[in-house]
């Protein structure tokens, strides 16, 4: 077993992040070359659980036309089929994974319970959070930094569709500068599109710094808990 900087980590991983070049639904090809890295993180010693998003299937601005809480519902669903994308696709790989949802829906998967999901990870389970929150109003990046602070994870990995931070949007704006290093306060300031305010604010205030890399090399997030220069951290 290697030195690990970070031992308990949480990854979030945008429901897109699972879509591929389709942008839309599940590809498999891609699920798989990101559950084989996870796998790796759990051969190295790491215990990992995954926050998802639901936008590959739905997303709230779809929803513009019904009532937000309806929107936002369907959302959460929409976390759960990616939940269970990513637990067949680990288990495939003899990973032993628990999926947990934040409203229950007993017949698939667990009811969140901070302590079952702990001894999850002592066990080297690799736990899957989804339906966000269970709350309307509140992102699946909020959810990622909740569920990070109840876990006692030391690391976000933030896998996202650009390899870190940019002062600007790298695909509309071939000037922005890429960050390597970059405060809380500065991200809020700056309205830097990492993730959503709240989910910011609770990590600073509860100090879990988030590596934010590019998920089309899954390969960074067992660089990133190695230690390694890897994207951008936010601390």
């Amino acid at each position: 077993m290697q030195n690990l900087k970070y031992k308990r980590v949480l990854l979030k991983l945008s429901g897109e992040a699972l879509a591929g070049e389709a942008k839309h639904g599940i590809d498999a090809e891609t699920i798989g070359k990101i559950c084989d890295k996870v796998k790796e993180l759990v051969q190295l010693g790491a215990q990992v659980s995954i926050v998802v998003g639901g936008g590959n299937f739905w997303r709230g601005k779809y929803g513009h036309q019904m009532e937000r809480t309806t929107s936002d519902y369907m959302g959460m669903l929409a976390t759960c089929i990616n939940g269970l994308a990513l637990q067949d696709a680990l288990e495939a790989r003899g990973i032993h994974t628990r999926l947990q949802t934040a409203i229950e829906m007993r017949e698939i998967a667990e009811p969140f319970i901070k302590r079952k999901a702990a001894k999850h990870l002592e066990k080297g389970r690799v736990v899957i959070f989804s339906c966000g929150t269970g709350n309307p109003y509140f992102t699946t990046d909020t959810a990622a930094a909740l569920r990070a602070v109840e876990m006692d994870a030391e690391v976000i990995l933030v896998g996202k569709t650009i390899d870190g931070v940019y002062s600007d949007d790298p695909k509309t704006n071939p000037n922005a500068v890429k960050y390597d290093k970059i405060s809380y306060l500065d991200i809020l300031n700056k309205d830097l599109k990492v993730m959503d305010s709240t989910a910011t604010s609770l990590c600073r205030d509860n100090h879990i710094p988030l590596i934010v890399f590019g998920i089309d090399k899954p390969e960074n997030m067992v660089d990133a808990i190695l230690g390694k220069n890897v994207g951008t951290i936010i601390e």
